[in-house]
C-alpha cells in the first residue's frame, strides 16, 4: 500500500476490514464507508489517527504484563498494519522492548500455547522438493527483506525449534519501525529442522515438528533448496540469517555470502554494533582503538563476530592482523582460548593466542588486565562484584558490555556494574536496564541493540539493489552509528543515541551503504544525485491513504 487506491480495486465490507494492511478501522470516512460496503460494520464516529493511537496506547499501558502487552500488540499488528507502525513509531522506546527483545524471548518461550493468526511461512524437512511452491504461497510478490531462522539458537534462550519463529517477525517489525521497510516487503520464515528441547518434544501443544533436529545431509539440502526459491520467486530480497547454531551460522555465512544478497545478524550485525558502543566508550575513557585489550566471556557467532569486527577496525587504523588479533582474547566454556587447545573451531583459530591455561574468568581478568570486558554467552551474573572491582582497579574508566539477552541472561545488570565500579564503568548492555542513581549521579546506560545496525544496513542495500552485503558496510554502519552518539549521551553515560532517534541513524546508515554499493560496482540502479534524499523518500510512513 504505497499510495491511494481506487475503491473498485480493494475487498469489500468485512474482507477490507479483516486486511490489515489496508484496513483503516474507525478511521475510514464517510464517503469511503458508503463506497467500500462499510456502513453499520463500524462504530459510526469517524476517528482520526491520532485518537486512535490514544486508545490504543491506553489499552497497552492498562495489560497488567509485558507478554499481555505483547500480544495485544501483535493483535493489533494483524488487524491494522499502519496503526500498529504508527504508534510503535511515535513509542520507540516504551514500545522496543516489547516487540523484541526481552519479552519477545518470553514469547518464543510461549510460542505454542499463544498461537493466534498465521504470520509468515513454516518450511519443514517434510517440504523437500516443494519449498518453491511453499514460498509462492506467500500473498505479497515484491518482497524485499527476508529473516530467516532455524530456531536453534533464540537469544541466550536455546534451541526453541519451530516457536523460534517469533524472532524474525519482531525483526522484520523493526526492519519497518526502524527503517521503513514496506510491511509488505517483509517475510518473516522459520526454516523446521526438529528440536532438541525436551520440554517442547513432551508437551503436546508444541506446534513443530515432533522429532530432534536434523543435523544431516537432508539439513543441508533444506537450506540450499531455500536459498535458490528464494532467490527465483523474490529475486530482489536481501536474506537475513537469524539465530543458527554455532555449528551451522559460521559455515551458511561463509557459503551462501558470495552468492546473493546475504548476511548474517547475530555474526556481523552484532559486531558493528558492539564496535560501535567501543567507539563511543572511548571518548569517555580516553585513549585509541588500537591501546584497547578487550576480554570476551563467550565465544559464539555474537562474541566472534564482535571480535572479527573490531580486529577489522583496528586493521584498518594500521595494526597488522596478528597484532590486532591479539588484542582480543575470548574465554568460553573450556577457559581461556589458547594456542594449547585441540579442535579449535576455525572461526576461533585467529583469536587462539599462546597463554597458560585459565579456567576462571575473574583470574583471566587480573592476569589480562583487558580495558573491556565483552559478556555475550548467554550466562547470567558472570561479571561478578570480583571482575567489576579488578576491572574498576585495573582502569579508571572500565568498559563493561553485558550484551545476553534477554535480561534474565545479562552478565551483570546496570546497577551492580556502576555501584561496583564506584560509578565509573561505561556500561551497555543487551536488553534495557532503569537509570540507576548512586548519590546524587543519576546513571543511563545505552542499550546495544542490533536494532541500531541491521535496518539501517537492510535498507541501504534494498534501496541501491545491492547484490552483496560486505564487511565494509557494517565497519561503515558502526561508525556512522557512533558518530549519532551526541555529547547529551555520554554525559549521562550512554554509548548509543536515544531510541526515538533510530530511524533518523538507519536513513544515516543506509546512505553509507548504498554508497558503498554504488561505489564498489554492486548495485542494481544508477545512483540518484542525493544518496540521503534517495534513501528517505523510499522509507514507509504510517498513513492511511484515501480511496477514491
Amino acid at each position: 500500500m504505497m499510495g491511494n487506491e481506487q475503491a473498485k480495486d480493494l475487498p469489500r465490507g468485512v474482507k477490507l476490514l479483516h486486511d490489515p494492511v489496508r484496513n483503516k478501522g474507525t478511521a475510514f470516512t464517510s464517503a469511503e464507508r458508503d463506497r467500500l460496503g462499510l456502513r453499520g460494520l463500524l462504530p459510526p464516529r469517524v476517528c482520526s489517527p491520532s485518537e486512535q493511537e490514544l486508545r490504543v496506547i491506553g489499552n497497552l499501558r492498562n495489560k497488567a504484563t509485558d507478554l499481555e502487552r505483547y500480544l495485544f500488540l501483535v493483535s493489533l499488528q494483524d488487524r491494522n498494519e499502519t496503526l500498529f507502525y504508527r504508534v510503535v513509531i511515535n513509542h520507540i522506546e516504551e514500545i522496543m522492548p516489547l516487540i523484541y527483545t526481552p519479552t519477545v524471548g518470553q514469547a518464543c518461550q510461549h510460542f505454542s500455547h499463544i498461537y493466534r493468526r498465521p504470520r509468515g511461512l513454516y518450511i519443514s524437512l517434510e517440504e523437500r522438493g516443494r519449498v518453491r511452491q511453499i514460498m509462492e504461497n506467500w500473498p505479497h510478490r515484491d518482497v524485499r527483506v527476508i529473516v530467516v531462522t532455524d530456531g536453534e539458537r533464540i537469544l541466550g534462550l536455546g534451541d526453541l525449534g519451530a516457536a523460534g519463529m517469533g524472532i524474525p517477525i519482531g525483526k522484520l517489525s523493526l526492519y519497518t519501525a526502524c527503517a521503513g521497510i514496506h510491511p509488505t516487503h517483509c517475510l518473516p520464515i522459520t526454516l523446521d529442522v526438529g528440536t532438541n528441547n525436551e520440554a517442547f518434544l513432551n508437551d503436546p501443544l508444541y506446534l513443530g515438528l515432533e522429532r530432534r533436529r536434523e543435523r544431516g545431509a537432508a539439513y543441508d539440502e533444506l537450506v540450499e533448496e531455500f536459498i535458490r526459491a528464494a532467490q527465483e520467486v523474490f529475486p530482489q530480497s536481501l536474506v537475513q540469517l537469524e539465530d543458527f547454531g554455532n555449528c551451522n551460522a559460521f559455515r551458511l555465512l561463509r557459503q551462501y555470502r558470495d552468492q546473493l544478497c546475504l548476511f548474517d545478524d547475530d555474526i556481523q550485525g552484532t559486531g558493528a554494533m558492539a564496535l560501535s558502543g567501543l567507539l563511543a566508550a572511548l571518548r569517555l575513557a580516553g585513549g585509541k582503538l588500537v591501546e584497547q585489550r578487550v576480554l570476551f566471556f563467550g565465544a559464539g557467532q555474537a562474541g566472534i563476530g564482535i571480535g572479527n569486527t573490531i580486529a577489522a577496525a583496528m586493521i584498518e587504523q594500521g595494526l597488522t592482523p596478528d597484532q590486532a588479533h591479539r588484542n582480543c582474547w575470548f574465554f568460553d566454556t573450556r577457559g581461556l582460548l589458547t594456542t594449547g587447545r585441540d579442535d579449535t573451531p576455525p572461526q576461533k583459530l585467529p583469536f587462539a593466542h599462546e597463554h597458560a591455561a585459565i579456567d576462571d574468568y575473574a583470574e583471566a581478568v587480573r592476569i589480562l588486565r583487558p580495558t573491556a570486558i565483552i559478556g555475550c554467552a548467554g550466562q547470567a551474573n558472570t561479571f561478578t562484584q570480583q571482575v567489576l572491582q579488578t576491572m574498576a582497579r585495573q582502569n579508571e574508566r572500565p568498559i563493561v558490555f553485558a550484551l545476553s539477552n534477554p535480561t534474565i541472561k545479562a552478565e551483570c545488570t546496570a546497577q551492580q556494574a556502576y555501584e561496583w565500579s564506584e560509578g565509573r564503568a561505561i556500561f551497555a548492555s543487551g536488553s534495557p536496564f532503569e537509570p540507576v542513581q548512586l548519590g546524587n549521579n543519576v546513571y543511563v546506560s545505552g542499550q546495544g541493540n542490533n536494532a541500531y545496525i541491521f535496518p539501517g544496513v537492510g535498507l541501504g542495500a534494498v534501496v541501491s539493489r545491492s547484490t552483496r552485503v560486505t564487511d565494509e558496510m557494517f565497519l561503515a554502519a558502526a561508525k556512522v552509528l557512533a558518530a549519532q552518539v551526541n555529547d547529551k549521551d555520554l554525559a549521562l553515560g550512554r554509548v548509543y543515541p536515544s531510541l526515538s532517534r533510530i530511524r533518523e541513524v538507519s536513513a544515516l546508515i543506509a546512505a553509507e551503504v548504498a554508497a558503498i554499493a554504488y561505489r564498489q560496482g554492486l548495485a542494481q540502479r544508477d545512483e540518484p544525485g542525493d544518496i540521503l534524499a534517495d534513501i528517505r523518500e523510499h522509507m514507509f510512513q504510517p498513513l492511511y491513504p484515501h480511496y477514491a
